[in-house]
């Protein structure tokens, strides 16, 4: 039996656009779906037994409805539930060691108004062993739990074709089979330091020019491999001379799922993500899937 797919259920907006993309993403790859709702002690001695029985309850209840709710929408859909009384980080990141894919909302119900990626998501995406989702919970992306609006049905690439990482290819790649969507590939460059006079600091449009095709001729060979082991897959490509952040969040407007990669050999010491992967999470539009590698 293949691993699952696990969501994070916490009574949040964004918790459960996350179990609905996730029920999806379950039924798209023909695994199950486990749920899991982290109901930690309250720290202290002051807190009266009864209160903590209470807030248990109340979450079982939650992760009770979440799983009726899901299993009632997608009735070819194997759904669990399980709930532990470890702090949601921890718990998610342990039981994702037997997971398929992690998806959590990128805030929960510790956020507040703005907030655009809340600790546990950022945690979660920095440290998951497996593939990660945020799935946002914004107005004209998601609202109840279901799409608001029909997806562009595109799946959208951050690709390095300076240091490629094929986890993070064969995902997207797979993940826009799956949706019989296209998909963009997006490689953001820049000029090489030598390319630059010392002395007008600026590129003549002939040297520019130059790069760019090496640039465009590199990705298209780097990717000959993967339009080769998925021929179904409409696969178009860009090379941008821009930020890579800036290139893929332009890139992903009305995408139905936007794909980083995240390097496991180079998490800093606190654990936290890379420039780029920070910063589409906090400012993308779509769910943003942070796939770990080691390359």
């Amino acid at each position: 039996m293949r691993s699952p797919v696990l969501a994070g259920v916490d009574g949040s907006g964004c918790a459960a656009a996350a179990s609905e993309w996730a029920a999806r993403e379950a039924a798209l790859r023909g695994v199950p779906l486990r749920l899991l709702h982290a109901s930690p002690r309250l720290p202290g001695s002051g807190v009266p037994d009864f209160t903590a029985e209470r807030l248990r309850d109340m979450g079982a209840q939650l992760l009770r409805r979440t799983v009726a709710d899901l299993a009632d929408r997608h009735p070819d859909l194997d759904v669990e539930g399980a709930q532990t009384d470890d702090p949601p980080p921890g718990a998610l990141l342990e039981a994702a060691r037997e997971a398929d894919i992690l998806v959590v909302g990128a805030r929960g119900t510790g956020g507040f108004e703005g907030l655009a990626v809340g600790s546990v998501a950022l945690r979660a995406a920095a440290a998951a062993p497996c593939p990660t989702v945020l799935v946002p919970h914004r107005p004209g992306v998601f609202a109840n739990g279901v799409t608001a609006r029909r997806s562009a049905g595109r799946v959208v690439l951050g690709f390095d074709a300076h240091r490629p990482a094929g986890e993070v290819a064969d995902f997207a790649f797979a993940a826009a089979e799956a949706r019989a969507a296209r998909l963009h590939v997006v490689h953001a460059w820049a000029l090489p330091a030598e390319s630059v006079s010392s002395r007008t600091l600026v590129v003549t449009e002939e040297d520019r020019a130059g790069w760019e095709d090496q640039e465009v001729l590199r990705l298209f060979d780097l990717l000959r491999p993967w339009r080769e082991k998925y021929p179904g897959v409409t696969a178009g490509s860009d090379s941008m001379l821009l930020h890579p952040a800036e290139a893929l969040l332009n890139a992903s407007r009305d995408a139905e799922l936007l794909v980083v990669g995240r390097h496991t050999e180079r998490q800093t010491a606190d654990g936290r993500l890379g420039p780029v992967a920070h910063a589409v999470l906090h400012h993308a539009r779509c769910p943003v899937a942070v796939v770990p590698h080691g390359r």
